[in-house]
C-alpha cells in the first residue's frame, strides 16, 4: 500500500482546489440574454433582430430577449451595447449608422467600439410617397422637387444624418441641388417614418422597400424608385434611378450584430458559429426572402473590415454632403 505523506495530501488538495473551477466554467449561455435594437419596434433592423433572436434561441437553448432603444439618431441604443458587461449577456443589432454618427459629432463611439460577431444583411432605399400623391412616378417627383423652393417638401426615413438620411442627401446632390433642398424630419426608424408618411405629416420617406411594405400593401403608400444597381427581384415593378432618371446613385443599410469590446473570444467564437448555422438555415432565408431584404453574410473578420470600409466611404460622401461637424 502506498505511503500518503501530509506533504503529498496537501499538495493533492491544491492541484485538487486549481483544477476544480476549470470542471465548474458554467454553459454559455446558463441564463436569458438581452439583444439591443436601436431602432424602433416593426422597422427592418427590429425585424431582423427579432428572427435572429429566436432563431438563436432554438440554436442556444436560452431566451434572446429583443429590447428597442432609440433616440438620438441611433446614438442611445448603440451605446447601450457598447457600455453593456463583456459577458455574452447583452448583445445588439448594429447599424451602418455607427460608421456615420461620429463623422456628425454625435457620440465617440465607433466601429472599433465593439466585438463584430456577425453581417447579416444589406438593403438599398426606396423612395416612397403617400398613396393620394400626385407623384406617380419618380421622375415627376424629381422634377417637382426641382422647381420647389427650399424646404417646402419634407421627408423622414430615419435620424438626422443617418443612412436614408444620407441617401437623400446624395439623390438630391446626383440632381444638381443642394443636400438641404428637401427639410429632413428626424424619426426613430423607418416605422414611425412610414407612419407620419401615411398621415401626411411629411412628403417622401428613403427607407427600403422592405421596410415599407406593410403601409404600401395596406394601399397607404407607393414606391417609385430605388437607390440601386439593380431592381430588388421581391420588388420587381419598383425601378432604379438610374433606368428613371438616368442617375446612377447608390448606398446600402447594413445590420450586423455585435457586442461590447472585449468579449471572451470563446464565446464570441460560439455566438459567430451560431449566426453562421442561422444564416445559412432554411429558416431565416425564407423569412428574409419573402420580406425583401438583402442577405449578406460577413464572419467576425470580414464584419470588421466591412464596417472600416464603410467608415471611409461614408464619411467621405457625409462631408461632401456637408453632415460632417467638428
Amino acid at each position: 500500500m502506498p505511503i500518503i505523506t501530509r506533504r503529498g495530501a496537501l499538495a493533492a488538495g491544491a492541484l485538487a482546489t486549481v483544477a476544480r473551477p476549470a470542471l465548474a466554467q458554467p454553459r454559455y449561455p446558463a441564463r436569458p440574454v438581452q439583444v439591443v435594437v436601436p431602432w424602433g419596434a416593426g422597422g427592418g433592423t427590429d425585424a431582423t433582430a427579432r428572427i435572429v433572436a429566436s432563431l438563436l434561441e432554438k440554436e442556444l437553448g436560452q431566451p434572446f430577449n429583443v429590447v428597442n432603444r432609440t433616440g438620438g439618431s441611433g446614438v442611445v441604443g448603440h451605446s447601450a451595447i457598447a457600455s453593456a458587461a463583456a459577458d455574452g449577456y447583452t448583445i445588439g443589432m448594429i447599424t451602418v449608422e455607427i460608421c456615420m454618427m461620429h463623422w456628425q459629432g454625435l457620440t465617440e463611439l465607433k466601429r472599433t467600439s465593439y466585438t463584430p460577431l456577425a453581417l447579416m444583411n444589406e438593403d438599398p432605399p426606396g423612395v416612397q410617397v403617400n398613396a393620394s400623391s400626385p407623384y406617380r412616378d419618380i421622375k415627376a417627383l424629381a422634377d417637382a422637387i426641382k422647381a420647389s423652393r427650399p424646404g417646402q417638401f419634407k421627408a423622414s426615413g430615419t435620424g438626422q444624418g443617418g443612412i436614408w438620411h444620407l441617401a437623400l442627401a446624395g439623390w438630391l446632390g446626383a440632381m444638381g441641388l443642394a443636400a438641404d433642398h428637401v427639410r429632413w424630419v428626424p424619426s426613430n426608424g423607418a416605422a414611425p417614418a412610414m407612419q407620419d408618411l401615411a398621415a401626411g405629416g411629411v412628403d417622401i420617406v428613403t427607407c427600403s422597400v422592405p421596410e415599407a411594405r406593410a403601409i404600401i400593401e395596406a394601399g397607404r403608400a407607393r414606391s417609385l424608385a430605388i437607390m440601386a444597381p439593380a431592381r430588388n427581384p421581391q420588388f420587381a415593378q419598383v425601378p432604379t434611378l438610374n433606368e428613371t432618371l438616368g442617375i446612377n446613385y447608390s448606398v446600402g443599410a447594413w445590420r450586423g450584430i455585435a457586442a461590447p469590446l472585449n468579449l471572451p473570444a470563446p464565446i464570441a467564437q460560439q455566438l459567430t458559429a451560431a449566426l453562421q448555422k442561422i444564416w445559412n438555415g432554411q429558416e431565416f432565408k425564407d423569412f428574409m426572402n419573402a420580406r425583401g431584404f438583402g442577405m449578406v453574410w460577413g464572419d467576425a473578420a470580414g464584419f470588421a473590415q466591412h464596417m472600416e470600409r464603410t467608415d471611409a466611404t461614408l464619411g467621405a460622401a457625409m462631408r461632401a454632403a456637408g453632415l460632417v461637424r467638428g
